[in-house]
């Protein structure tokens, strides 16, 4: 992906170096644990079958800011300029209205939102309640190293998915099927979390199509990663690494096969409408 000397967003907040706003050390507590039981209901990369992986030294609590930690910064507000100006022209030649853009919130080790507490075990999340998206760019490492998806537009996917919850708050369509989920049973509401986060994928397809289009900066091998950290991240894939049996009426995020096709299915079409998932019959 071209990134580099191109422009960032504004939409930043920047919290790295400050102090996170929760208490206690490294470790992941019994509230670390709830929070991210919570986060997973708007989680866009569920890391919750890796937890039995992690101890307490796989999450910082601040610390220097490397020159890893600039780059990948960089990268990020990059990538999110481009979601914007995609997002926008996306919104007014496809549905004739105004796209307001994400704050995306930078951290490291662990942060607070409206959503309850991030940190590097939640992975990255859009809140609605703030409209704002959580990421520290720690992630990416493990995006790489403990998920097997390396890339720069692994991480440019990442990105554009959480920016996809956003553009679905803006829509209301977040709002509605999360308050439908809150007045049905585990297995339905379970459903229609696949059905908002294969979306996302979609949208985060629609929008590399788009990024190619206007600014030529997707290169050769760049799809094959997106696709890869799709498949990476699927339920399926997330349970059998971390040793469990798969459990279909748990998945809140969909299938490798799923995650990829409708990023795919966004990618090819470059339309909004090609993402109906919850038009869809067959996932």
């Amino acid at each position: 992906m071209k990134w580099r000397g191109r422009r960032g967003s504004r939409n930043i907040v920047d919290r790295r170096g400050r102090s996170g706003g929760m208490a206690g050390g490294a470790g992941i507590g019994g509230a670390g644990l709830i929070v991210i039981v919570l986060v997973g209901w708007i989680l866009g990369v569920d890391l919750t079958p890796l937890l039995g992986q992690l101890d307490g030294s796989d999450i910082a609590s601040g610390g220097e800011i490397t020159q890893a930690d600039e780059d990948a910064a960089d990268f990020v507000s990059v990538t999110l300029a481009d979601t914007e100006d995609v997002w926008n022209t996306i919104f007014r030649d496809q549905l004739g209205t105004n796209y307001e853009p994400a704050t995306l919130v930078l951290f490291k080790g662990r942060t607070s939102s409206a959503c309850g507490g991030a940190s590097a075990a939640t992975g990255p999340f859009y809140c609605p309640t703030d409209q704002r998206i959580y990421l520290d760019t720690d992630f990416f490492v493990t995006l790489e190293r403990r998920l097997g998806a390396g890339g720069d537009f692994a991480a440019a996917y990442v990105v554009a998915h959480e920016v996809a919850h956003h553009v679905q708050d803006e829509l209301g369509i977040l709002g509605e099927a999360n308050n439908i989920r809150r007045r049905v049973g585990e297995a339905e509401s379970n459903a229609i979390s696949v059905r908002i986060e294969l979306q996302a994928d979609c949208y985060a397809g629609v929008w590399a199509a788009h990024a190619e289009d206007m600014f030529g900066s997707l290169e050769a091998g760049d799809i094959d990663e997106a696709m890869n950290a799709a498949r990476q991240i699927g339920d399926d894939m997330l349970q059998r690494q971390s040793g469990g049996v798969v459990v279909p009426d748990s998945f809140t995020h969909g299938t490798s096969e799923q995650r990829q096709r409708w990023f795919r299915t966004g990618y090819e079409t470059a339309r909004m409408r090609s993402c109906d998932t919850f038009g869809s019959n067959a996932l």
